[in-house]
């Protein structure tokens, strides 16, 4: 089992990681078995291919994404996390033609850890304020 300081640092890196796409760190950071629970996919994506697959779908529709980690809750191999994700509507997202409109939209994602690698992941981003906010949806 590793630390709870130990695993905010592992965090800090993914967040790293999630900003950049960067395949090294995908390497370093996604265990090979890991499942992503994405909402709205029957089936979780899997390791670190999967998970460069998600970022790259979220870069389609919003180039420059960035996530900012708010808050964080550790408690042995569990992480708990509040992140805000801000990007520019510049690319077709679920259909939706680019706005030019800038997002600001909440993610409460929960992640299980093994040996500083990411095994599991369950994500819940706000997709209805993200769909209010480049037109694909009513407020």
């Amino acid at each position: 089992m590793m630390s709870t300081e130990k695993n905010r640092m592992v965090m800090n890196r993914f967040v790293e990681f999630i900003n950049t796409a960067d395949e090294k760190l995908a390497q370093e950071l996604i265990g090979l078995d890991a499942k992503f629970y994405v909402p709205g996919r029957p089936e979780p994506v899997q390791g670190p291919a999967g998970y460069l697959a998600i970022i790259g779908m979220m870069r389609s529709g919003f180039p420059d994404i960035q996530w900012t980690l708010e808050e964080t809750i550790v408690e042995d191999d569990k992480v708990a996390a509040r992140f805000m994700m801000r990007g520019t509507h510049d690319g077709s997202f679920f259909g939706i033609p680019p706005t030019g409109k800038s997002i600001a939209v909440q993610a409460m994602n929960f992640y299980r850890l093994s040996d500083g690698k990411f095994m599991e992941e369950y994500g819940m981003p706000d997709r209805m304020g993200l769909m209010q906010q480049i037109g694909g949806m009513p407020v």
